[in-house]
């Protein structure tokens, strides 16, 4: 009978050991990715850091790439030329985070906050962010050439200077966003709201993607272009009545 109870109990003790040994290893193993992730230059490419506390953490020039962020407190943390391309930042609160000429190319940032964030000069280009949250962040030369956009809240946005070339910004919200001198090439405006919007000197902007927008009321457009609009699509410029 002890036998037995050996040849059953054995198996079962050795595999809680082993169990025991791995979840260890794997905790202190999150643990090492968290104490270096408040290093400046750290290397944490596909780290596991989802739902960390990063908050004003020391990030500069960082290797994020293909880091898992997702629901990460990354607010005021200093991510001045890091690597963040293919991350995922999903729900991640960057509010007021700086990231200036840092990579987000490729990153899924989708219903992320970045609220108040310096993105002066970054790549954002591929860039997926659907529903998230810019509003009145710095992205002044930023490159969002092909970033998916819709949706998103641009209110009050500096996009001065940006690459917006095949950007998807359908049903996205641009009321009193700075877009002078902006490449908007190609760029999706279906259902967008500019209301008050400067689009001064915007390049190759045609009428075509501007009647596809929800509203134009208010904005600052160069002669020419409002005169077109007031031609053909008067009734963009009309105050709306939501």
């Amino acid at each position: 009978m002890r036998k037995y109870l050996l040849h059953i109990c054995f198996p079962v003790l050795f595999a809680l050991i082993i169990s025991f040994v791995f979840a260890f290893q794997v905790s202190a193993f999150d643990k090492t990715d968290f104490e270096k992730a408040k290093d400046s230059n750290a290397d944490l490419s596909n780290a596991d850091l989802s739902n960390a506390d990063l908050s004003g953490a020391d990030l500069y020039e960082a290797n994020l790439s293909g880091a898992d962020l997702s629901g990460a407190d990354l607010i005021g943390a200093d991510l001045i030329g890091a690597n963040l391309s293919d991350a995922y930042l999903f729900s991640a609160d960057l509010y007021g985070a700086d990231l200036r000429e840092a990579n987000l190319s490729g990153a899924k940032l989708i219903y992320a906050n970045l609220s108040g964030a310096k993105l002066t000069y970054a790549n954002l280009s591929g860039a997926d962010l659907v529903g998230a949250n810019l509003s009145g962040t710095d992205l002044v030369g930023a490159n969002l050439s092909g970033a998916e956009l819709y949706e998103a809240d641009l209110v009050g946005a500096d996009l001065s200077g940006a690459d917006l070339v095949g950007a998807n910004l359908s049903g996205a919200n641009l009321r009193g966003a700075y877009l002078h001198e902006a490449d908007l090439r190609d760029v999706d405006l279906s259902g967008t709201d500019l209301r008050g919007a400067n689009l001064t000197q915007v390049k190759y902007l045609s009428i075509n993607e501007l009647s596809e927008a929800k509203t134009l009321y208010e904005a600052k457009l160069d002669s020419e272009l409002k005169k077109q609009v007031k031609d053909k699509y008067p009734h963009l410029l009309k105050k709306p009545e939501y």
